[in-house]
């Protein structure tokens, strides 16, 4: 089945109702590696319940349905998708606590020719339950490497946030422990990419690789460390484009550029000089 543009366009994606509490803050901070200092007073305030924080990328799991494009009406082959670019903007910090309503839907679908591939735009609202208040949008783009040439509408890719030509203004290497993907699988991502090593073999890669959305996490605390003195209410936004694979246990190194309440950043594995995420944009109350 080819995507048909209008139809994928008003696919009907469920919304889904999330309730969470403490335990999965602090679990999903352990996901991107937070408490491996047992004596850092600022890490351990995302990941032991006495005055908790959440993190600020902990709404990227909140209301999350990873699995929408696997839908047959979509058109696409989703065993060909990638996870191109995320986006997360906070209307309010994110609580430790609640019940949450996550609803998804497909803002623009870009045909880059055939043998090019698609990009899907998509856009996620969450929401609380009891109130309507609106706490987070979350844009993600999925890169269909198998449906291109389907005729859609010619559009072009917006240009990716440039990267500075000089030297970061800030550096932050935070390291990643072996076992981080299976840790951070448990916040929603139970894709066997990330824990099966045949299944990772057959996809291409030596061995499991850590989600993108960990990475994503990673460095958002880099800049909660280098930018927002670990207050989560002052990073309310961040995007970035996902450019390499990390695989656990390796360490990421967030190159950070300052300019007053906006910040450019990347993201790059240590051992192996690859950038990990690029074109990274960022801003700071």
């Amino acid at each position: 089945m080819a995507i048909v543009y209008e139809k994928l366009l008003a696919l009907d994606i469920p919304e889904v109702e999330h309730t969470y509490g403490w335990k999965d803050c602090v679990l999903y901070a352990l996901g991107v590696g937070l408490g491996q200092d047992p004596v850092n007073e600022d890490e351990l305030a995302f990941v032991y319940e006495k005055n908790l924080k959440a993190l600020p990328t902990f709404a990227l799991v909140l209301g999350y349905s990873p699995y929408w494009l696997r839908n047959p009406e979509s058109g696409v082959n989703w065993t060909k998708v990638v996870h191109g670019e995320q986006g997360m903007r906070l209307h309010r910090p994110v609580a430790t606590q609640g019940t949450v309503i996550g609803k998804t839907r497909i803002v623009e679908v870009i045909d880059k020719g055939k043998g090019k591939g698609a990009l899907v735009y998509s856009e996620r609202k969450v929401t609380d339950k009891a109130t309507g208040e609106l706490l987070a949008t979350l844009t993600q783009t999925t890169v269909c490497r198998d449906d291109g040439g389907f005729g859609g509408p010619p559009r072009e890719a917006p240009p990716p946030h440039p990267i500075p030509d000089r030297a970061p203004d800030l550096v932050c290497d935070l390291p990643t422990r072996p076992e981080t993907a299976l840790i951070y699988r448990l916040s929603g991502d139970v894709n066997p990419l990330h824990a099966e090593p045949e299944f990772a073999k057959a996809a291409g890669f030596p061995r499991p690789i850590l989600h993108g959305l960990a990475t994503f996490g990673v460095a958002g605390h880099a800049l909660l460390k280098a930018l927002c003195s670990y207050d989560p209410a002052r990073l309310t936004a961040m995007a970035g484009r996902f450019t390499a694979p990390v695989y656990p246990g390796e360490t990421i190194r967030t190159e950070i550029w300052r300019d007053g309440a906006m910040a450019t950043f990347r993201s790059l594995v240590v051992e192996r000089d690859v950038v990990a995420i690029n074109n990274g944009r960022a801003e700071i109350g």
